[in-house]
């Protein structure tokens, strides 16, 4: 049992120097994360198909895939507490005296249409702001680490070419 949990955690953080390691470096991460983000805030309401909306966005932002994959499990984990204000900020967009007149719908679906709506305007607008407020922190934290790592190694290096020349 040891061995497996040793050897998830070798896992992660092979996937974690790999992310850090990244072609396009920490700002295509930071893209890929903020796209992650902001399609999980509407992720819920659309029964999960804008999920396919990560593929062609970080294609064209230039995004790292994994990046965006683990903003939107974390998108996931943060979703409950935000739905309440996707829902006011689509509340305050959407039009109150909108209705969907469908005469084969019993009243309680077209209600329930009207909140996923809200919860979708809402959830495009506060993703959108999330996303662009989250690059930054990401950016700066992937710097952080990746700086912080060079200089580790660099100090092992000297350490070693130290040791190396008393002997």
């Amino acid at each position: 049992m040891k061995t497996r949990f040793m050897q998830m955690m070798r896992w992660f953080k092979y996937k974690y120097l790999m992310l850090l390691r990244a072609k396009g470096g920490p700002a295509m991460v930071a893209t890929g994360f903020s796209i992650g983000i902001a399609v999980e805030m509407f992720t819920l309401p659309t029964f999960g198909l804008a999920f396919f909306l990560i593929f062609p966005l970080n294609y064209l932002l230039r995004g790292s895939l994994a990046g965006a994959l683990i903003g939107f499990v974390i998108g996931k984990v943060i979703y409950i507490p935000i739905a309440f204000m996707n829902s006011k900020v689509g509340g305050m967009i959407v039009p109150k005296h909108l209705e969907a007149d469908i005469a084969f719908l019993p009243q309680w679906i077209e209600k329930l249409l009207f909140v996923n709506l809200k919860l979708i305007v809402g959830g495009m607008i506060v993703g959108a702001v999330m996303g662009i407020l989250l690059y930054f922190p990401v950016r700066w934290l992937l710097q952080y680490f990746t700086h912080r790592r060079k200089e580790k190694r660099k100090h092992r290096k000297a350490t070693v070419l130290m040791t190396a020349t008393d002997i």
